[in-house]
């Protein structure tokens, strides 16, 4: 059993015996942590696939996010984990690309929780991850996951991007298999079963199964152009996508602002783009 698949199991055991929204909750400290490592060419392929990468050049601006997932996992089954990993739900990502990193580059990872905050739905953690190469930081992220579970702070909410989106012009219109949540699942070690089947979805309040948000910022910014003008993103997971469904990609000319709209305008995610001049 590999490493990622024990935290997973792990995680479904320990999972009803956590209780989020605890005042005395504490993130465990320190850090989880990689040693330089090459990246594996079928897996980075069949990643790129699935969410629209070229097959060649740099790695694919979130892949690193995937390639520390591992790490991400075996810290929130821990023991001293305050929040239950089965139902969790990604609720925003700020990526931090230092330079481009090449696939034959060995990577070193890093990930650790930098807070708890109270959500209007729940309670919500960041997380953080790092990839140097040689000691040199290439690349970092910090993330939103979301416990959801009764809470009278109805006023308390994360960072929010702006919501202006409807006149973002339309670019393309992709649609989505009812399968692709196990197909991205499949490639990105990420099980959660909320986006396997509709029947485990429905266990944490889906009426089926959800695409990762992950893959949904993933295939925006393959469609977004050439990462190497990237100075940094930020993406919002505003509503789930659920699957199968037809979703529309929207930004802006100058490549600034981009959503993703479901039926009837809905919209699904929201992100901004920080270029270098």
């Amino acid at each position: 059993m590999t490493s990622l698949s024990a935290s997973l199991v792990r995680g479904a055991l320990s999972s009803p015996f956590k209780r989020a929204g605890r005042p005395d909750a504490a993130l465990p400290p320190g850090r989880l942590t990689r040693p330089g490592s090459p990246v594996a060419p079928g897996p980075l392929a069949a990643y790129a696939r699935i969410c629209g990468f070229p097959d060649s050049g740099p790695l694919p601006l979130t892949y690193p996010h995937v390639l520390a997932f591992p790490l991400t996992m075996r810290l929130m089954t821990g023991r001293t984990f305050p929040l239950p990993v089965l139902g969790l739900v990604h609720t925003w990502i700020e990526i931090t690309p230092h330079r481009a990193v090449r696939p034959t580059e060995s990577l070193e990872l890093a990930v650790y929780a930098d807070g708890l905050a109270p959500h209007r739905r729940g309670t919500e953690v960041t997380m953080v991850t790092e990839a140097r190469v040689g000691g040199e930081l290439v690349w970092e992220s910090r993330s939103g996951y979301l416990s959801r579970h009764a809470t009278t702070d109805a006023a308390a909410s994360p960072p929010s991007a702006p919501d202006a989106v409807a006149d973002l012009p339309a670019v393309a219109e992709w649609r989505l298999p009812g399968d692709l949540g196990r197909r991205y699942g499949a490639v990105s070690g990420d099980r959660n079963p909320i986006h396997l089947h509709p029947l485990t979805a429905r266990l944490f309040g889906f009426p089926r199964a959800i695409a990762h948000g992950m893959w949904t910022v993933a295939r925006c910014l393959a469609e977004a152009g050439d990462a190497d003008e990237i100075r940094s993103v930020r993406a919002e997971f505003k509503a789930p996508v659920l699957l199968p469904a037809t979703v529309t990609y929207a930004a802006d000319p100058a490549g600034s602002a981009f959503a993703l709209r479901g039926a009837k305008g809905r919209v699904h995610l929201v992100g901004a783009v920080d270029r270098r001049p």
